[in-house]
């Protein structure tokens, strides 16, 4: 089909491709530039690429629809040409098109993932009235003009464009790409083929617009006046208050004399102290209602209240702070004992220097309450502060006092909660923090933890240095795999391991019965549980590495007590034994162990988590296929690589195992980790993974009561994992006798208590063929 497009002959092909198009409606004669970004929109340009470089714009009814269907588009459009076409980083594309005719969409076919259209061109019917053609001309130019002087989004420079066209359809389809009305207006335009009617209905358009236009301006004088009135009001209040001042009438300025009394009262540093008196100045100066005055009352508030020059004295007997520490928590030996030398060189120095603490380990094993009792030991205050989940920089810093509703940081807030500036400082769950547009909050922690610097941090909001250097910080995280790694070179870590049966028998009996008892209002009664049944109750109805689930359990047998006293109960006395369990709590939770039955293919490993140690069942079906892998359990990307080592090593030496070259090449192996909606990574489950794998394909049961751990390479060799005490924790709930371990690990397993280590019969090895004699021994 061939098309007049100015003095151009242009050939269309019949069938094109289709752009859906949102919020726009390009005319004839105009050159549009746009952005491509859906998929089917994508093809489409590409087929047209690929053709004559033509393609049909059709408008969408409702810009919200995301995959247009035939219904969703106006079957009237723009066949256009397609100038430039530019690939953006986000993988969209910027297009540069020309307008070149009308055409109506006889039929819509969807093909190769775009939407194609066969159409017929539609050319302008001309009026055989010539002078009404050209009268109609002038209106709209002259209308154009009134619309582009009051409307203030326009350029001028479109005038001046427009008076060189000569042609009235062109001009009707320029002014119209111009005007901001609806998309349905615009469409209407476009699907007037008679030149005469189009240049009325633009007229319409054009009238409408202007007296819309004329009562915006109307709107926008009245509001600037009411503006100007408020203005001059505040300057007659001013006049008002200055003739006062020399009458000897002036109002008593009792905010500007209280920040003053404030400021004579205590001893602040010089820098505050110039600053408040800098602020109260300009307050004097202002209206007490201006908005700048409510936001220098704030600052005063807050500069003028912080803790500049208030401590707490340490107390210095050492042999007490040890006894509280010791009375709050049973058992952390370890940490107690890191903690008392670091507490010693705090007193002997007379000042907090050195590596910050972070106390590491599963949930409920006391990092949060040891924090507490060290600021009761020291005799400080104690501040805590969540980091989890924080992702606002600002958070730390605070905000600058340009911002409505700025406020300083939660250090510097929580400083003036507890009113002084050594306290004991808690920052909880530094491995959850995030990080997004509003900055990095480890990146504002780096200065606040760090020794050398902390003594000149500088808050936004208060544009002054503050101390932080006298404050003790510790930290807490479950893993030290969240910490950023600047974060964790500042930090000494303290581990908190699980607590063993025994260690939580004596937690209940000291801290977590007194407390339920209280908590429950059974003071004035008597409620036994002895240390057997309590042992029961940790093995049938917990598993965990602290004691918040035993604590829990604790209370709710506690509450069930409570009830039976409320309902009239004469007893005074209770006691509560193994049979009785069940009807507080229910039937048991947790068997012995939750190995499952041994068989061919299955191997048990162990695995440290946030939570703490786990067992780790591994399981490897065979089934006919071509030699591939598939691993699932939600698996992370080390622990896939872990597999695939260990199925390489055992293919690498299968004759030695005495695997058939066949089986591994007609078997497809599945790898499966249970439960499969848990995430699961590290690659210390190599070894285990060994042992499934060759258990599966020699059709062997590997030995009971075995469980491994290790990192396995290509060569066999067997390297050392993170984590044993919380995994030894494990293997001792679960039942398991003996357990495989690296041999570079023996000095971490030599380190910790006997009374976990001595339960546990630990064979070390140094190479996976070791690994697989223990676990197949004949």
């Amino acid at each position: 089909m061939l098309f007049h497009y100015g003095s151009e002959k242009v050939r269309i092909n019949e069938f094109l491709p289709v752009l859906p198009v949102r919020d726009t409606i390009v005319f004839p004669y105009m050159v549009y530039p746009m952005i491509v970004g859906r998929q089917f929109s994508l093809d489409a340009l590409q087929e047209a690429m690929v053709r004559d470089k033509q393609i049909l714009l059709l408008a969408q009814r409702e810009k919200e629809v995301e995959s247009p269907k035939s219904d969703d588009l106006y079957k009237f459009g723009t066949i256009s040409r397609i100038l430039q076409v530019m690939k953006l980083s986000n993988g969209t594309m910027k297009v540069l098109m020309e307008g070149i005719g009308r055409a109506r969409v006889k039929r819509l076919s969807m093909a190769d993932g775009f939407i194609g259209s066969y159409v017929k061109i539609v050319n302008d019917i001309e009026d055989a009235d010539a002078p009404r053609v050209e009268a109609l001309c002038r209106a709209v130019a002259s209308h154009f003009t009134d619309y582009v002087n009051l409307n203030r989004r326009l350029p001028d420079e479109i005038l001046s464009y427009t008076t060189e066209v000569e042609d009235p359809s062109k001009l009707a389809d320029v002014v119209a790409a111009h005007l901001q009305v609806p998309i349905d207006a615009k469409q209407a335009i476009l699907e007037t083929v008679r030149i005469g009617k189009r240049l009325e209905l633009l007229i319409q358009q054009m009238t409408s617009e202007i007296q819309i236009l004329k009562l915006e301006q109307e709107i926008d004088t009245g509001v600037r006046e009411s503006l100007n009135k408020t203005q001059r009001e505040f300057y007659l209040q001013h006049q008002l208050k200055v003739i006062k001042e020399e009458l000897g009438q002036a109002e008593d300025a009792s905010d500007v004399s209280e920040y003053e009394k404030k400021l004579r009262k205590r001893a602040y540093p010089k820098e505050v102290r110039a600053k408040a008196q800098e602020e109260i100045k300009r307050l004097s100066r202002m209206h007490s209602h201006s908005a700048e005055a409510n936001v220098i009352r704030g600052y005063l508030d807050w500069l003028l209240e912080l803790p500049w020059d208030k401590r707490t004295a340490d107390r210095t007997k050492f042999k007490r702070v040890e006894r509280i520490l010791d009375s709050e928590h049973y058992g952390l030996e370890k940490a107690k004992k890191r903690i008392l030398e670091h507490l010693a060189v705090i007193k002997l120095s007379e000042r907090v220097k050195g590596p910050i603490l972070c106390l590491v380990g599963p949930p409920g094993v006391g990092k949060t309450s040891l924090g507490r009792s060290i600021a009761d030991a020291l005799g400080r205050k104690f501040a805590r502060m969540s980091l989890g989940g924080m992702r606002d920089e600002a958070e730390i810093r605070g905000h600058r006092r340009t911002y409505i509703g700025a406020l300083p940081g939660r250090i510097i807030q929580m400083l003036k909660k507890v009113g002084s500036s050594n306290p004991v400082f808690l920052l909880d769950e530094v491995d959850k923090i995030g990080s997004d547009f509003h900055g990095d909050p480890a990146s504002a922690l780096l200065e606040v933890l760090d020794p050398e610097q902390n003594s000149t941090f500088q808050d936004h909001y208060l544009e002054l240095e503050y101390d932080l250097s006298e404050i003790l910080f510790i930290t807490t995280a479950n893993t030290t795999s969240g910490i950023p790694r600047p974060l964790l070179d500042r930090m000494e870590i303290i581990d908190l391991p699980g607590y063993l049966e025994f260690e939580k028998v004596q937690i209940a009996g000291k801290f977590l019965v007194p407390k339920q008892l209280k908590e429950c209002g059974l003071s004035d009664y008597k409620v036994k549980i002895s240390p057997p049944v309590m042992t029961t109750l940790i093995k049938d109805y917990t598993r965990e590495s602290g004691v918040r689930e035993l604590e829990r359990k604790i209370g709710s047998i506690f509450r069930q007590v409570a009830q039976k006293i409320a309902r009239g109960d004469k007893r005074r006395s209770y006691t509560i034994t193994k049979k009785s369990l069940p009807e507080y709590l229910g039937v048991r939770k947790f068997h012995m162990t939750e190995r499952g039955t041994p068989r061919a293919g299955k191997a048990i490993g162990l695995a440290y988590t946030r939570a703490g140690g786990e067992i780790l069942p591994v399981e490897v079906s065979l089934t006919e296929g071509s030699g591939r892998i598939t691993l699932t359990g939600k698996l992370g990307d080390v622990m896939q690589e872990s597999a695939r080592a260990a199925l390489t090593y055992m293919k690498a030496n299968a004759k030695r195992f005495k695997i058939k070259a066949d089986d591994l090449k007609k078997f497809d192996v599945h790898l499966h980790l249970p439960e499969g909606a848990v995430p699961k990574d590290g690659p210390s489950a190599g070894s285990t993974i060994l042992v499934s794998l060759v258990s599966a394909f020699t059709h062997s049961i590997p030995a009971k009561h075995l469980a491994y751990t290790g990192e396995i390479t290509l060569s066999g060799e067997i390297l050392p994992v993170g984590g044993l005490n919380a995994k030894l924790l494990a293997a001792l709930r679960a039942g398991i006798e003996t357990v495989v371990v690296p041999a570079a690990n023996r000095p971490d397993i030599e380190d910790l208590p006997k009374e976990l280590t001595s339960k546990l019969e630990i064979l070390y090895v140094r190479r996976a063929s070791q690994v697989l004699r223990l676990a197949f021994p004949e």
